[in-house]
C-alpha cells in the first residue's frame, strides 16, 4: 500500500472552507503542496543568507523572523 505524499482530502477541505465558490480540479492539491514546498525552500535560503551575514553557523529563529516578511511579500501572486 502506497501512502500519498500530499494530504489530498485535508487540502481540499481547507480550500473549500475558505473559498467555497471555487471549482477545483483533481490535481489542485499537488499544486498547493508544491507551492508550499517552494515557499519553505525560499524561506530557508533567505534565512541561511541572513545567518551567514550575521556570522552564524546555524539558522536561528531570529534569522527566519527577519526574512519572513520579505519572503511573504515576494510570494504573493
Amino acid at each position: 500500500m502506497v501512502k500519498r505524499a500530499v494530504p489530498r482530502r485535508s487540502l481540499q477541505s481547507v480550500l473549500k472552507k475558505h473559498k467555497p465558490q471555487l471549482r477545483l480540479s483533481k490535481d489542485t492539491h499537488i499544486m498547493v503542496h508544491l507551492n508550499c514546498l517552494l515557499f519553505l525552500h525560499r524561506l530557508a535560503v533567505e534565512a541561511r543568507t541572513k545567518a551567514v551575514e550575521s556570522k552564524s553557523s546555524i539558522i536561528q529563529p531570529n534569522h527566519v523572523k527577519d526574512v519572513a516578511k520579505a519572503v511573504l511579500k515576494k510570494s504573493r501572486g
